[in-house]
């Protein structure tokens, strides 16, 4: 997990980051009908798109697991929903912000597509109260992976509502589309990038370093060690190897 190509693909985020943010400030020209405030448009946008597929990817690994009930897939599936609903906060965040400059107010209740990802953000906020509701690992995994796979399945529907929906009042770019100046779109597009491969970066982390504390675990029990100074109850999957 710690080879080369985790440090490469770390490498790479890093690089793509700061790209992004240098051509936030230094490249992309300052919306027609917003101003300096919409290139939060840039953090927000993305970050809500890895997020969103983040929560579509805990879903998928959870479904893999009760077809395999390999319990690699459930640590997957719970790292990916855990890492998105930290991506999550963000996202709430930086569209209050957004909001607040563009309509005076820090929250528009009428206004379909933050208050759809509101609604994404605690259906999956309840993910992890139900891993720690549940003593037994099996039946932990086995619930959670069905959460996971309708939460999963809710996404593409709620986004998909959401563009029926007749209500537009979500601040936009004075271009949008076709029209999109090209400085934008390079922009944007490159700002996805990099917040894709945070998120992939932050992910295969986060399995090193639960797997790393499971095997110790394993290897404390084997060798007849005290576990009193690794935790015994733990809302993550077990992943033993």
């Amino acid at each position: 997990m710690f080879g080369r190509g985790l440090t490469a693909l770390s490498l790479f985020t890093a690089l793509t980051l700061t790209t992004a943010f240098a051509l936030v400030f230094f490249y992309a020209p300052n919306d027609a009908d917003q101003g300096f405030i919409q290139k939060i448009f840039y953090v927000h946008v993305p970050m809500a798109i890895v997020a969103l597929i983040g929560f579509v990817i805990g879903g998928w690994y959870g479904l893999k697991y009760l077809r395999k009930g390999d319990r690699a897939d459930d640590l997957r599936s719970y790292v990916a929903i855990h890492l998105s609903l930290i991506l999550g906060v963000g996202v709430l965040i930086t569209g209050s912000i957004w909001a607040k400059a563009a309509w005076g107010h820090w929250w528009v209740w009428d206004e379909p597509t933050l208050v759809s990802f509101l609604i994404v953000f605690l259906l999956f906020a309840c993910y992890q109260p139900l891993r720690f509701s549940i003593d037994d690992h099996e039946r932990q995994a086995r619930y959670a992976a069905v959460f996971a796979v309708v939460g999963g399945a809710f996404v593409p529907l709620n986004f998909m509502a959401v563009r029926l929906a007749e209500s537009f009042v979500h601040p936009r770019l004075g271009t949008t589309g076709d029209s999109m100046p090209g400085s934008m779109r390079l922009t944007f597009l490159i700002a996805i990038i990099g917040m894709a491969a945070l998120y992939a970066t932050l992910w295969r982390y986060e399995l090193a370093s639960k797997n790393a504390t499971f095997q110790l675990r394993a290897l404390r029990r084997r060798l007849g060690g005290d576990e009193d100074s690794l935790p015994r109850r733990s809302a993550a999957p077990q992943v033993l190897s």
